[in-house]
């Protein structure tokens, strides 16, 4: 999620797929030219399904919510809330998160513009390998910043960039045919690097939901939409210097953000309250 303009021209890399090599970017449609894959990973470990009444709140059990300017390093413009306001079920299977341009001031005693939710497993739920996926709905607008991703459990203990970030979804709404993953780590040479792949839709990615996914192993990580797979890293993607950490357990993020310094501040075409919907959160082992 961590990401800056200046970053990402520098470091990041584009990965082998049906177009990297040539330059372009990899496109997700029937006229891709890369086909479904298989998953090896077919026992579900855990999941979220939404199924709730209207306005019920997170499970517990299954999530945490982080509350206030979490995203101020990287130019966002949003306090987490955990009201229902900002995140609870719509009543139709589906998790909403909603950013609302409203003033909110967080425990940490900032107070912004705007108010939206992130919610994580982390000291309920890791994994390390697997399938990891969301059925998710992308609202559209310029200056949101809606993510799916993973961060190591011991970012406490060794801080960022050295627990590692894989990121299965950002998007930039102002571009919503556009789709990003990375991972991030760190790297003897510079403060950290990015590599990543991105893939274009023939329609906007917020039109409907569409499955994000991320197919995990020891030496792999492979980003899928709707099951087709458009770019993979393994250790030979990484630049020189820099350090695979992903052979440990990670825990899963969902987030809506506003503003940062990658995609830029909503503007007068922004629409508020925007939604991230949420259908369902599965990881296979």
């Amino acid at each position: 999620m961590r990401r800056s303009a200046a970053a990402v021209a520098v470091l990041v890399i584009a990965l082998a797929s049906c177009a990297a090599n040539s330059g372009q970017t990899a496109r997700h449609g029937p006229d891709a030219s890369i086909g479904r894959v298989t998953h090896r990973y077919t026992k579900l470990a855990w999941s979220d399904e939404f199924n709730g009444p209207v306005g019920a709140p997170l499970a517990k059990s299954k999530w945490i919510t982080d509350l206030g300017a979490w995203g101020y390093t990287e130019g966002e413009l949003e306090t987490y809330t955990n009201s229902p306001a900002n995140v609870a079920e719509d009543g139709h299977g589906h998790l909403a998160i909603v950013a609302r341009q409203q003033e909110g001031t967080g425990p940490d005693g900032l107070t912004r513009d705007y108010t939206s939710a992130r919610l994580e497993t982390r000291g309920l739920f890791s994994t390390t390998y697997g399938l990891i996926e969301a059925r998710m709905k992308i609202p559209a607008g310029a200056g949101l910043w809606p993510a799916f991703w993973l961060l190591g459990d011991n970012v406490n203990t060794i801080g960022w960039p050295a627990c590692g970030e894989i990121d299965v979804l950002e998007t930039l709404d102002g571009t919503p045919t556009v789709a990003h993953g990375f991972i991030n780590g760190p790297t003897d040479v510079a403060p950290h690097y990015t590599v990543g792949q991105t893939v274009m839709s023939r329609r906007s990615l917020a039109a409907g939901f569409h499955t994000y996914a991320i197919r995990w192993s020891p030496n792999s990580i492979t980003w899928l939409l709707d099951g087709v797979p458009y770019g993979t890293a393994t250790p030979s993607s990484l630049p020189a210097g820099a350090k695979w950490v992903y052979n440990r357990s990670f825990h899963l993020i969902l987030n809506l953000a506003v503003g940062g310094t990658w995609g830029g501040p909503p503007n007068s075409s922004t629409r508020f309250p925007a939604t991230l919907l949420v259908d369902w959160v599965r990881v296979y082992h």
